[in-house]
């Protein structure tokens, strides 16, 4: 069969046009993109499943590392009594840790916070305030 019949014998996708072997290589043509397409798509889905098993072990991995020098520090209360003469910028100054805390402002605004006070609140001797110290030792 010319290439113009077949054309147009396979518009109208009737085997009345078709010799027996024509119809039996047109089935296996069909069968064996069918066939591909299926390959590929398995392919594709193995694929999809490696790289997300890669990044999500990668991610799992890298988020439970610590290093070997790590040791965790743990945030504590206690309470301290006023002197004569003390102030709180001076108490905070005293148990400062640059570690935890931008400045001295922002540790002052967390005793304050803790002991119901404002920044400029004075304190008088005798009373007892709350401060905030980090240990690695867990009690």
């Amino acid at each position: 069969m010319s290439s113009a019949m077949y054309a147009a014998a396979s518009l109208y996708n009737d085997p009345r046009y078709f010799s027996k072997s024509e119809v039996r290589i047109r089935a296996n043509k069909i069968r064996r993109q069918r066939i591909f397409r299926k390959q590929i798509i398995m392919l594709l889905l193995l694929v999809a499943i490696i790289l997300f098993s890669v990044i999500f072990l990668n991610n799992s991995i890298s988020t439970d590392a610590q290093s070997d020098d790590y040791a965790p520090e743990f945030k504590y209360y206690t309470a301290v009594t006023i002197h004569a003469g003390d102030s709180l910028w001076s108490i905070a100054s005293e148990h400062f840790n640059p570690d935890h805390y931008e400045d001295l402002g922002s540790y002052v605004g967390e005793i304050c916070s803790i002991n119901k006070l404002s920044t400029d609140s004075v304190v008088k001797a005798g009373e007892c305030i709350i401060l905030p110290y980090y240990e690695t030792e867990y009690k």
